[in-house]
């Protein structure tokens, strides 16, 4: 789990920076995604009562805006814009993935090695709109 969310964080933060116009700093971005992995995969490992993951790293990250000096709205909006996509991303290629290889999402998801190369093309996917943001932003 540890190795699907790290990469899937560092996307959700790039993504973020991309929206809400932040420079694109590695020495930032990667540190706070390996943050948000990490504390991902604890509430994860403790059978924390499912999503709760994903609002206290939709916390962490609104938190982050605000103190990286974006307005609350800003934040807000580009916290949940990022989480959407990731959603969204996540459904259509595990969706797509397991029709090509006709195998159940539940056998995607009890692999671990089969989780995390089911889940990376939303992870590039994330990188790509951040990429093509930045770019229209220019």
């Amino acid at each position: 789990m540890l190795l699907q969310g790290i990469p899937e964080q560092i996307g959700v933060i790039t993504l973020a920076y991309a929206i809400a116009k932040l420079p694109m700093r590695g020495k930032e971005i990667i540190p706070i995604g390996i943050f948000l992995g990490v504390i991902a995969f604890l509430i994860r490992v403790y059978n924390i009562p499912f999503g709760t993951h994903t609002i206290v790293l939709m916390l962490i990250l609104f938190l982050w805006l605000t103190f990286k000096g974006k307005e609350i709205t800003v934040s807000l909006v580009t916290t949940l814009i990022c989480f959407v996509a990731l959603a969204v991303f996540e459904l259509v290629f595990i969706t797509i993935l397991t029709e090509i290889f006709n195998i159940s999402q539940e056998m995607v998801f009890s692999d671990s090695v089969k989780r995390i190369l089911y889940t990376e093309p939303q992870v590039i996917m994330l990188f790509v709109t951040a990429f093509i943001i930045r770019q229209k932003g220019r």
